[in-house]
């Protein structure tokens, strides 16, 4: 990635896709820590923070729920000693995403054999119409 300037609220939530609202609610439910800040009050984003919020937007968007993403932070921030348990906690993440995929890669074969058939259909009435 990149080395940023520090980045106001509007730029990293036009970079995460996040709004600003969710970013302040990730830093007043202690999901965040606490954003350093401009002499004037507003806060500042630098790397660091950027780093943290690409990876638990891909935590949510896995379909973790926001209790779990909270769970590994606050393994998170035990440090060292908590990796086997954040480890296990992503390893059974893992798990449940590449059942939603098994899932997912089953209804998107279903639709492109649905497609395929209709093609097929297409090209044989087109045949009958040109022929006639």
């Amino acid at each position: 990635m990149e080395a940023h300037a520090q980045l106001t609220i509007a730029e990293v939530s036009a970079r995460t896709g996040l709004t600003v609202h969710t970013l302040r609610y990730y830093e007043r439910t202690g999901l965040m820590g606490d954003v350093p800040r401009a002499r004037s009050g507003h806060r500042r984003y630098g790397d660091a923070e950027l780093r943290f919020l690409y990876f638990i937007t891909k935590l949510r968007n896995t379909g973790m729920p926001i209790r779990r993403v909270r769970e590994y932070v606050q393994l998170l921030r035990r440090g060292d000693a908590s990796i086997p348990d954040r480890r296990a906690l992503l390893e059974a993440h893992r798990q449940d995403v590449a059942a939603q995929f098994d899932v997912l890669k089953s209804a998107l074969d279903a639709i492109d054999t649905k497609l395929g058939l209709y093609a097929k259909m297409e090209r044989e009435r087109r045949r009958a119409a040109a022929g006639a």
